[in-house]
């Protein structure tokens, strides 16, 4: 089934979903789901105590590692390594400059061997200069062509069967669902509408500065090679805050990058929940979080049950983890 018809099946079984038995087919029986489905009925009890008004039923998705995969490289640095390679003959001068270099010689470790600072030069170089509307063609084109080296799948068919089966849960009992993500903001709109349902106007991401310019005397949006916001950590609820403007009740991330956003979300009054997806399945995904040099969980992992966070457990909460083909 394509990734556009699993979606249409999904959007058209909306309306019919509070009726339906299980709505969460993808997760097994146990605790993290009964606390899901035990939230989201007593939020929708009119007049019951923990009853949430539907403009306040906001929900914030964390995206990498979240709704879709992230190992062994974020997707996005995945794009951005595979545009480099294309637009290498334009740039003579990465033969001899880092991490260019490095990519262009298929020495990935090393390129990345500066972390952030790497990253950020890698995806700014390939994504500033072009008009937004070409840079979303250049988005489409790979996931259309590219696959993972591993799981051997498009990379918008790693999404986690049983997060889009939450999300479309959600919306059947009227709550508001946005990305909040540290990946690229234009990148995630690309994809979002169709792989969760999430409009380009409900993801807020990382972004870099723009400007409106005439080209030829067509109006267009310029991406530039300078970062102007990372959505990432302490961030993540300012963004939720000034782009949304209402507090969310319920937050779910993978990560330590998400911990702020899960608290901010959580110490709101009235009822509230927190999900962390924790990555134990070795055998159908990754196993990873403490040591894990992508989507590190340590104090998320410490302090979840503490503060009442629902933590999933990969292995032994998902039935399924990715759509079927």
């Amino acid at each position: 089934m394509s990734l556009r018809l699993c979606l249409l099946v999904s959007v058209l079984s909306v309306a019919a979903l509070a009726a339906v038995e299980d709505p969460l087919p993808s997760w097994n029986d146990g605790a993290t789901k009964q606390a899901i489905v035990s939230f989201v009925n007593a939020a929708v009890s009119d007049g019951g105590p923990e009853f949430v008004p539907v403009a306040e039923r906001i929900a914030v998705f964390d995206n990498d590692g979240t709704l879709w995969s992230e190992q062994p490289l974020y997707f996005q640095l995945q794009f951005a390594l595979d545009q480099i390679v294309a637009q290498a003959p334009a740039h003579p001068e990465w033969e001899t400059t880092e991490p260019f270099a490095s990519v262009l010689a298929g020495d990935i470790e090393k390129a990345l061997a500066e972390g952030d600072a790497a990253i950020l030069a890698l995806v700014m170089a390939t994504h500033g200069g072009m008009s937004a509307d070409d840079f979303q063609a250049s988005v489409r084109s790979w996931l259309e062509t590219a696959r993972h080296p591993k799981l051997k799948r498009r990379y918008d068919r790693l999404i986690y069967q049983p997060m889009v089966e939450l999300l479309v849960y959600l919306r059947a009992n009227e709550f508001k669902t946005y990305i909040v993500s540290g990946g690229g903001i234009d990148f995630i709109r690309v994809f979002a509408q169709e792989a969760y349902g999430i409009p380009p106007e409900q993801v807020i991401g990382s972004r870099a500065k723009a400007s409106y310019e005439l080209r030829d005397g067509v109006p267009t949006i310029v991406k530039h090679g300078e970062l102007e916001f990372l959505d990432d950590k302490a961030d993540k609820p300012v963004a939720i805050h000034q782009i949304i403007g209402r507090r969310p009740v319920f937050a779910a991330g993978n990560s330590d990058g998400d911990f702020a956003m899960l608290e901010w979300t959580t110490a709101g009054a009235g009822p509230r929940f927190g999900l962390l997806v924790h990555h134990t399945d070795v055998e159908r995904e990754w196993a990873y979080d403490r040591e894990s040099h992508i989507g590190k969980l340590v104090r998320g992992l410490d302090e979840a049950a503490q503060r009442g966070w629902a933590l999933a457990d990969m292995a032994a909460d998902w039935r399924q983890v990715f759509p079927a083909e």
